[in-house]
């Protein structure tokens, strides 16, 4: 997209803005040009900053270049002009634009990577970019999504919208357009009444609409991996079903409890509102206590939460916090939600980024005669990215250490492989001090933010509750256990 000019296509009358045809794309990624522009000082003057221009090309074929394609369409990164949905890409005479998703998906990597084409910009600053992406949490080894109850919520959360999302018409909710939502905050389309049988069905949604919401306001880039997240919502409790479309059970045997067509209807369960905050919860209804001045709410509250505090909760810092915080899946990606809203996002991405550095480079196989400079290469794109002077991501990080990294990158490249190892340990050493000057200023500015926000005490009440059913039928408790509190100040929780 970033190299694709972008421009504007005329059929039947009208302009499409930002738009692409099909051998544009293929021609495009049959002879694929990348520039990234790196600042480093000058070896002789570190005062001064020497600029290098890196140009990457790749060459594949046509038939590679439309499964390429085909795999952007599936996942929802592009569509056709007109938005109808197709299940092939069609390689002649069709127009294609970047979907919400997709231009969120180029925003976010034009902002790692420093890039400035007019085109791109343009794109970006038009009314078009209007998505709010979910960034799904992964397991940093298997990249499998995070499937614990409370990151489910999370997303469930996302899911249905703060607001039930009604349509009047059945047929606008099953629509056949391929990116129906745009915003990422908006909810499913439910069907305002829905006739099965002899019954009236009120609020429900396809498992078509399900898959729909999923991939567009996700990052998912995979039917398979929604299907896996609908699933885990029946599991939970928080959609069941009203009606099973009985020719997909008989096509797929194998084919769990979610059925991803137009002819499966769900509604919310009485635990998914509560959870969506449709309805209210019990928790909700003694926190609503304590600010309308229901004293015995107050004191309830307030008994449960010191009784249940041991010396060391009360001795917590926003440093054990913070730890709590990044592992934990669900409450890492609200943290990473609240950091993109405050414009510090690239805090958390360089930690997470350092730390699957760190696991690469401990895995280095030195028998292998590319793997310490692929580490480094990797090693020059997390300093550019975060570390350089005019870094797009730059990091507000000591001065000497900045110095220190500008001084051993310069003379990180070596003429054999041995000594090129020893410079990258020097690298992954000052990376790690990096690393922990990032810690200690979330510690210090983000994280008492977040602590106070509604969606952060709502989901560590959440764990909290949970922990409590654990521990009286006998269950381990989880990982975070003890780490997350609803934090206080001044002995009061915040209203």
């Amino acid at each position: 997209m970033v190299s694709l000019p972008l421009s504007s296509h005329r059929i039947r009358f009208k302009n499409y803005l930002f738009s692409f045809t099909s051998e544009e794309a293929i021609n495009n990624l049959g002879s694929l040009k990348f520039s990234q522009s790196n600042r480093m000082p000058d070896p002789k003057d570190p005062s001064r900053i020497v600029t290098t221009t890196t140009t990457t090309t790749f060459s594949m074929a046509k038939e590679m270049a439309r499964s390429v394609c085909q795999r952007f369409m599936d996942a929802r990164f592009i569509e056709l002009f007109d938005g109808k949905s197709v299940p092939y890409f069609q390689p002649k005479s069709s127009l294609w634009q970047l979907t919400p998703k997709g231009i969120h998906v180029l925003e976010r990597f034009c902002q790692r990577n420093g890039i400035q084409q007019e085109h791109v910009v343009r794109l970006l600053q038009s009314p078009l970019n209007t998505m709010r992406l979910v960034i799904l949490e992964r397991d940093s080894l298997t990249d499998r999504l995070s499937q614990d109850k409370t990151t489910t919520e999370v997303i469930f959360r996302r899911f249905a919208g703060a607001t039930p999302n009604i349509k009047a018409h059945v047929a606008i909710s099953d629509s056949d357009s391929i990116s129906e939502y745009h915003d990422g905050i908006t909810g499913v389309k439910l069907a305002e009444t829905r006739k099965i049988y002899d019954k009236t069905i009120k609020n429900s949604f396809t498992g078509k609409c399900a898959v729909d919401w999923l991939l567009d306001c996700c990052t998912t880039v995979e039917r398979s991996e929604t299907h896996e997240i609908c699933n885990l919502f029946i599991q939970h409790g928080l959609i069941q079903s009203v009606l099973e479309d009985k020719v997909y059970i008989q096509q797929n045997v194998k084919a769990k409890n979610f059925q991803p067509t137009k002819n499966a209807i769900y509604i919310f369960t009485d635990k998914g509102k509560r959870v969506s905050g449709w309805v209210e919860s019990d928790r909700q209804s003694l926190q609503n206590g304590e600010r309308n001045g229901d004293g015995t709410a107050v004191r309830a509250r307030s008994n449960v939460r010191r009784d249940d505090q041991s010396p060391r909760d009360q001795r917590e810092t926003n440093t054990t916090r913070l730890t709590a915080i990044l592992n934990d899946a669900a409450l890492r990606l609200l943290y990473r939600e609240f950091l993109r809203e405050t414009l510090c996002e690239e805090n958390l991405a360089f930690y997470l980024d350092v730390k699957e550095f760190n696991h690469n480079f401990h895995a280095i196989d030195l028998t292998k005669p590319d793997a310490v400079r692929e580490t480094l290469a990797a090693a020059y794109g997390l300093y550019n990215a975060f570390l350089a002077p005019g870094s797009p991501c730059e990091l507000n990080i000591d001065h000497t250490l900045r110095q220190d990294m500008a001084s051993r990158m310069t003379r990180a490249v070596a003429k054999d492989d041995a000594a090129m190892y020893g410079s990258l340990k020097d690298v992954q050493v000052l990376f790690d001090r990096a690393q922990q000057q990032v810690l200690k200023l979330m510690a210090g500015d983000s994280v008492p933010k977040f602590i106070r926000t509604h969606k952060y005490i709502e989901v560590a009440g959440d764990i909290l509750e949970d922990e409590r059913i654990a521990h009286q039928a006998g269950a381990p408790e989880r990982s975070l256990s003890r780490s997350v509190r609803y934090p206080t100040v001044n002995g009061e929780a915040p209203r």
